[in-house]
Parts: C-alpha cells; structure tokens; sequence
C-alpha cells in the first residue's frame, strides 16, 4: 500500500513539469514577434519608424545638405564673378572718360588757333557773332567732360581742320557734327550703363533670394535631423530598457527551470 501511495504521488507532478516547459516555451515567443511589430513610444504612445527608415532618411537629409551647400558656393562664385565684372566695366569707363578729356583738350587749342585767321579772310557781314562762336566753342568742352564715347575721338581728330583755315560755316557744322556724335555716345553709354545695372541687380536680387531660400532650407533639413535624431535615441532608449527586461524574464525562467530541473531530479531519485 506504500508503495502504491508512493506511485500516485509521482504521477501527477509529471503533468506539472509540462505545464511549466509550456510556460516557459511560452514566453519566448512574445519578444520575436514584438521585435517585428512597430515599436511606440512610452511617454506619448506614438508609434515610431523602423531604425533602418530612420537611418535611410538621416543619409538623405545629409546628402541633401551637402547639396545645398555646393549650390550656395556656385552662387558666391557668380556673385564674386559679377562683382569682379562690374568693377573692370567702371575701370573701363574711367579710362574711356580720362582719353575723351585728353582728347577735347588737344582739340580746343586747335581750333582757338585756326579761328582767327579764318575771320580775318572772312568779310564782317559773313562772320558770326561772338556770343554764338563762343557758345559752339564751348558745347564740345561741355559735352566731353559729362561723356566718355568710343568714336568721338576719330570724329574730332578728322573734323578739326589742321594747316588749311576753314570758313565760319565749316566750323558750324563741324561743331554741331560733333555734338551730334558725343550725344549720339552719350545716350549709348547710358543706355548700355542702365542695362549693366539692371543685370547687376537683378543678379544680386536673385543671389540674395536663392541664398536665403537655401539657408533657410538648410536649417529646416537641420531642424529635422535634430527631429530624427532625437526619436533614434528614444527609441534606443526603450529598446534597451526591453532588452533588460528581457534579460531579467531569462534569468527569471532560468531559475525556474533549474528549479524544475532539480525538483524532477529529486522525483526520479525517490
């Protein structure tokens, strides 16, 4: 009768150690199948992207960035380039003002000499009156020094009569050839000075428009990274406090099995 009190005492623990192997099957199925859901955040439950997502968008927004900043140097060159353009187009234009003063002062004292010879030969009913020979005399002076044209210069070298005096009709409409030409220059320079800085401006309109546009997408695409970067670390943060918790429940269901282990041992022995 012992005996047989002895094999129903042996008996039921055997569906127990069972059981206890399905529980701690059990619990090591949840961690796979969590590892494969989408992870959420403790604090505020919002659900967070893979790390590799998150790592694919960190390479794109860096990718991006370095992008923007080899637009902004292209856009410093063409402006450092415009600027180097505007400064050798007014190096030009002072020199073409400094040869056309030269010039109407090589030119005046000429023509001051050949006058009065002319008006000499001239009858007095034919010569002009003073007031109006001095008023062409001095239109070219005017002229030059607010002009600075191109083809001016050959104009009054070829013009302005040199050994033969000519007749007070000849200077006037050389005179008056002359201003024709220097305004004809003028208005070209203006023309061509206004469309220059037109250019100029609308350059730098466009270099200061693209250049803010690109800083300030750059902070955005840096404001998000900050973004990105600091869900990474949540998210590390909550994988390694799963990790612990993980590792605590193995060490748990190890010192259960052990204890299992050791409680059949001691039932096979009896």
């Amino acid at each position: 009768m012992s005996s047989t009190a002895v094999l129903t005492m042996t008996t039921p623990p055997l569906p127990r150690t069972t059981t206890t192997t399905s529980t701690t099957s059990t619990p090591m199925t949840p961690p796979s199948s969590s590892s494969t859901t989408t992870a959420c955040c403790p604090a505020c439950g919002i659900g967070l992207p893979p790390i590799d997502q998150t790592q694919a968008e960190l390479l794109v927004a860096r990718a991006r960035i370095h992008e923007l900043e080899s637009q902004v140097r292209q856009l410093n060159h063409k402006a450092s380039v415009a600027v180097e353009r505007w400064a050798a187009y007014e190096a030009e234009l002072s020199r073409l003002r400094a040869t056309t003063t030269t010039t109407t002062t090589t030119t005046t004292p000429s023509s001051s000499s050949a006058s009065p010879s002319s008006m000499l030969k001239l009858d007095p009913a034919a010569t002009p009156s003073p007031t109006r020979t001095s008023f062409l005399q001095s239109a070219p002076s005017r002229l030059s020094s607010l002009l600075y044209p191109r083809k001016s210069t050959p104009s009054l070298r070829v013009d302005t009569p040199s050994v033969a005096p000519a007749p007070a009709s000849a200077t006037t409409t050389v005179s008056s050839s002359a201003t024709e030409d220097l305004l004809e220059a003028l208005t070209r320079e203006q023309m061509l000075r206004r469309e220059a800085e037109g250019r100029l401006s609308a350059t730098s309109k466009e270099v200061e428009e693209l250049s803010a546009s690109l800083f300030e997408q750059a902070n955005g695409m840096v404001a998000d990274e900050r973004r990105v970067r600091a869900r990474l670390e949540e998210r590390v943060d909550v994988l390694e406090k799963r990790d612990l918790e993980k590792r605590r429940r193995l060490e748990r269901l190890e010192v259960a099995m052990r204890r299992i282990e050791k409680a059949r041992d001691l039932l096979t022995d009896k």
